[in-house]
C-alpha cells in the first residue's frame, strides 16, 4: 500500500476519468492541504487538478471559511511565476448554497492587494459562455498568456433543470456587474508598440477586454469588465490619447519653427551643425521667454547654454559656441 508523504497519497485513477487520486489525510488547515496538493501537481508535471470543497464534509468546517482559504491557496499559487506545468484548476461543488459562499469570497477580493475577483469571474464567465457577446466578430483582441489561467465552477445536481437554473442565477450575477465602453478617435490609428504593450499591461492588470479597431472610422477601442475597471483602465486610454496629441502638436511646432530659425552648435572643426528640431523649438521659446539659461543635451552629453553670450558648457568646464540663425534673414 502506499504510504502517505507530507499529508497525502497518491494512488491510480482506476476506472474514475483521471489518471491519479491524491487522498489528503485530515487536516483542519484548509489552505495548506490544497498548497501541497497544487505543488505536488506541479512537480509530477500534471496538467490539470479537480477538488470537492474540502472539508465541508464529515469535517463540518464552514463553507465560507473553506472557499476563503482553497482560494487563498490557489491565488498565491498561480501568482509565482515558475508555475510551467499546471494549467487547469477545479473546483466540484455539489451543494449548490455553497456557490454563494465561494462567489462572495472572491468579492472580497476586489479590494486586496492581490485583487483576483475580477479573473475568476472572467474564468467562471468563459466556462459558462457568457463571454461570446464580447469575444464575436472581433477585428483585433489582445490576448494574454498565462501559465494557470483558469479555475472552472462545476455544477452538479439532482435534475438538468436545477443545474440549468443555477447556471443562470451565476450568469446574472456576472452581467449585474459587466460594463463596456467605446472610446472613439482618430488618433488610435497612430498607436504604435508602445501604446500596444501599456494596453495589454492595463489588460493584465485590470482583467478587462480591450479591443482595438483601427480600421474603424473613426478608429474605435473598445473595454468590456467589472464596471470599476472599465472606468479606470477608460481614464488611461484617454491619457494615453492627450499624451499623444500632446505630442504630435510639439512636433507640429517644432517643424514649424524649424522652418523659421536654426540654431547650430560648434563641433571641434569649427563647424556648425544643426540641434534636433526639438531643441531647436525649446531655444528659441526660452529665447523669447527670455530666459538666461537652458539645458539641453549635446551629443548625450548635459550642456548649460547662456542664452545672452550664445555659449553652451557641460560640468567639465567645457564650452561649445552656439548660433541661431534666422532662414530668412540670416545670422541675428
Amino acid at each position: 500500500a502506499a504510504q502517505p508523504q507530507n499529508g497525502f497519497i497518491t494512488t491510480q485513477g482506476g476506472k474514475l476519468p483521471c489518471s491519479k487520486i491524491i487522498h489528503l489525510i485530515h487536516d483542519a488547515n484548509v489552505k495548506n492541504q490544497v498548497s501541497k496538493v497544487l505543488h505536488e501537481c506541479e512537480l509530477k508535471m500534471y496538467k490539470s487538478v479537480a477538488f470537492p470543497a474540502i472539508g465541508t464534509g464529515n469535517a463540518g468546517q464552514s463553507p465560507a471559511k473553506v472557499a476563503d482559504d482553497m482560494l487563498d491557496a490557489i491565488v498565491e499559487f498561480t501568482s509565482n511565476r515558475s508555475v510551467q506545468h499546471l494549467k487547469e484548476i477545479r473546483i466540484v461543488i455539489f451543494q449548490t448554497n455553497m456557490l454563494r459562499d465561494f462567489y462572495e469570497s472572491m468579492k472580497k477580493r476586489e479590494d486586496s492587494s492581490l485583487s483576483i475577483s475580477q479573473s475568476l469571474l472572467s474564468i467562471i464567465k468563459s466556462f459558462l459562455g457568457v463571454n461570446k457577446q464580447y469575444t464575436e466578430k472581433k477585428k483585433k483582441h489582445l490576448v494574454l498568456k498565462k501559465k494557470v489561467d483558469r479555475v472552472t465552477f462545476q455544477i452538479c445536481g439532482e435534475s438538468q433543470e436545477n443545474v440549468d437554473a443555477t447556471k443562470s442565477w451565476i450568469i446574472d450575477l456576472i452581467l449585474k456587474e459587466q460594463f463596456e465602453t467605446s472610446i472613439l478617435d482618430e488618433l488610435i490609428e497612430n498607436f504604435d508598440e508602445r501604446q500596444i504593450e501599456t494596453l495589454e499591461d492595463l489588460q493584465r492588470r485590470k482583467h478587462v477586454t480591450i479591443e482595438l479597431e483601427k480600421n474603424h472610422s473613426p478608429p474605435c477601442i473598445k473595454i468590456s469588465g467589472v464596471s470599476r475597471d472599465v472606468c479606470f483602465v477608460s481614464v488611461e486610454v484617454q491619457k494615453m490619447i492627450q499624451n499623444l496629441k500632446m505630442t504630435q502638436e510639439e512636433q507640429s511646432k517644432a517643424e514649424l519653427v524649424y522652418n523659421l530659425v536654426e540654431w547650430r552648435y560648434q563641433r571641434t572643426d569649427d563647424s556648425f551643425v544643426a540641434f534636433d528640431k526639438l531643441t531647436n523649438m525649446q531655444l528659441e521659446d526660452a529665447k523669447i521667454a527670455k530666459k538666461p539659461h537652458l539645458n539641453i543635451k549635446i551629443n548625450k552629453k548635459n550642456y548649460k547654454v547662456d542664452l545672452n553670450t550664445l555659449q553652451a558648457h557641460d560640468d567639465q568646464g567645457k564650452t561649445i559656441n552656439v548660433q541661431r540663425m534666422s532662414k530668412n534673414e540670416g545670422k541675428l
